[in-house]
């Protein structure tokens, strides 16, 4: 499947075991991310259109309004990194 250079960190990070937090507008529409890595840190990488884009492919998802995680299908379609090879 063909997943861009962003798209391609973004679940990296999430699989190693980062997250997205979210706010919603007061509709129910997500009005701004912020991306997590494991250690803590904000990843840039990951705009609206990222996690838009992410979402719409079902390799993110939330449980019960918490933050979104990497599903199985994000986690088959990261390719490995130099870092973990």
């Amino acid at each position: 499947m063909n997943i861009s250079k962003h798209e391609q960190r973004v679940l990296h990070e999430l699989a190693l075991g980062g997250a997205i937090h979210h706010e919603r507008q007061e509709n129910g529409k997500i009005r701004d991310i912020t991306c997590y890595t494991r250690n803590g840190h904000v990843l840039t990488d990951c705009t609206l259109s990222v996690f838009t884009r992410l979402k719409k492919r079902r390799f993110i998802r939330s449980q019960n309004g918490r933050p979104y995680r990497v599903t199985r299908a994000g986690v088959a379609a990261v390719r490995a990194q130099l870092n973990q090879r």
